[in-house]
């Protein structure tokens, strides 16, 4: 009951949202956003296809800075899935002042193959930016959440039981940089450590090519210290993609 009470009062902090960037304008209530695709089609001897797709949309609203995201992954390889994630996330950033923020976040995530039928976060806390200049920021977060998972019924045959909780504390450091006017670098970090360490490092390099239109590459590895059985502790993602901005 308390586990419930606690995220209850967490997500009644939120006013729908997530986490812009320091491009928006303070007081005016901005919108932006971008999209991001990327796939991969081999016929003849080997029959593969890989497909990869994000949209993030960005909202400044008086004094909350909002965030929304949708990703899908999904992999085939001679007719077997070999990858399929699907995210949602959304968080809301109440700005204390011009260095200072309280965020509240949830996320929602599928993604079979670790043996959870899906995963759900959610947190609230404390970030400060400690470098926002037109070329770099460095920004983290800190703060109390809680995370559920649901087993797959194998897993749960397997393990005995069909449902994981904890509570965690939630950390989050993320860098960005422009090596030129048309390319910028990215390292995000993010922890939830609770009854076990559950982690996820996103390397990413942003290449404009003309007006709007970037060239992304990106390196994702996700960790969980105490993966289930017969399952991997590391995973990781290697992707290039189209990116548009709006």
């Amino acid at each position: 009951m308390k586990k419930l009470l606690l995220t209850a009062a967490i997500t009644l902090t939120m006013p729908f949202a997530a986490h812009a960037g320091s491009e928006f304008v303070e007081g005016d209530a901005t919108l932006a956003g971008e999209a991001e695709l990327g796939a991969t089609l081999t016929t003849g001897n080997t029959d593969t296809s890989s497909f990869k797709a994000r949209f993030a949309l960005k909202q400044e609203l008086g004094d909350w800075e909002n965030e929304y995201v949708l990703e899908g992954l999904y992999k085939e390889d001679t007719d077997e899935v070999t990858a399929k994630r699907y995210f949602l996330g959304v968080q809301g950033d109440y700005q204390i002042n011009d260095v200072s923020y309280l965020f509240a976040n949830t996320n929602y995530e599928v993604d079979p193959f670790t043996g959870y039928d899906f995963t759900s976060t959610t947190s609230a806390g404390y970030g400060h930016r400690f470098i926002d200049t037109d070329r770099m920021s460095l920004k983290a977060e800190a703060g109390p959440g809680y995370i559920y998972q649901q087993l797959d019924d194998e897993s749960a045959l397997a393990e005995g039981y069909d449902s994981d909780d904890s509570v965690v504390a939630h950390a989050v450091i993320d860098f960005q940089t422009k090596i030129s006017d048309s390319s910028k670098f990215q390292q995000k970090f993010i922890a939830d450590w609770g009854s076990k360490l559950d982690a996820r490092s996103e390397t990413s390099l942003t290449a404009n090519i003309v007006g709007a239109l970037a060239m992304k590459f990106a390196v994702i590895v996700r960790y969980n210290s105490e993966p289930l059985d017969d399952k991997e502790s590391t995973d990781t993602e290697t992707n290039m993609t189209l990116l548009y901005s709006f």
